[in-house]
């Protein structure tokens, strides 16, 4: 499950972290915009230490802008995964994430489950975060891993 498009770095990690054994992804990509509201966001940013970043929070995509930036970035990571040797398939998830994260894990018969965002860390301080919620949630393992650069 991830928010934005993988970075080459976030491509090598997951597919280097079982060494040699063959891997395939399913990604499921929730479009930033419509995950957390404004303030939440800031707050990280601010967290973080990135206050421009706070400051363009109102302009970050929402409703259907966000669907179409999430589409070119589901379609750039499922590429990026492919090419580094993975079979990789995707889609956008646009409402219940963790329910469509649960299903998939039962369709495909998933191993486990890799979340891989950005640090949210007032979701995480209270432990609404993706990962905190789908280990209560999918049955399998779930590796919590955060971006290693910006998209």
């Amino acid at each position: 499950m991830i928010e934005k498009a993988l970075t080459s770095a976030d491509v090598e990690f997951v597919t280097t972290l079982h060494g040699d054994e063959a891997v395939s992804f399913h990604v499921l990509l929730q479009p930033r915009g419509e995950q957390a509201d404004r303030l939440l966001r800031a707050i990280d940013d601010v967290a973080l230490g990135e206050l421009d970043e706070a400051v363009r929070e109102g302009q970050t995509p929402e409703g259907e802008e966000a669907l179409t930036v999430g589409e070119r970035a589901l379609e750039v990571s499922l590429t990026a995964l492919r090419t580094a040797g993975s079979a990789a398939e995707g889609r956008l998830v646009e409402e219940h994430p963790l329910d469509a994260l649960k299903a998939v894990v039962q369709e495909v018969g998933a191993d486990e489950v890799i979340v891989l965002t950005d640090p949210h860390y007032v979701e995480e301080f209270f432990h609404r975060d993706w990962a905190s919620r789908a280990r209560h949630k999918v049955g399998v393992p779930v590796l919590k891993l955060f971006s290693h650069s910006k998209a």
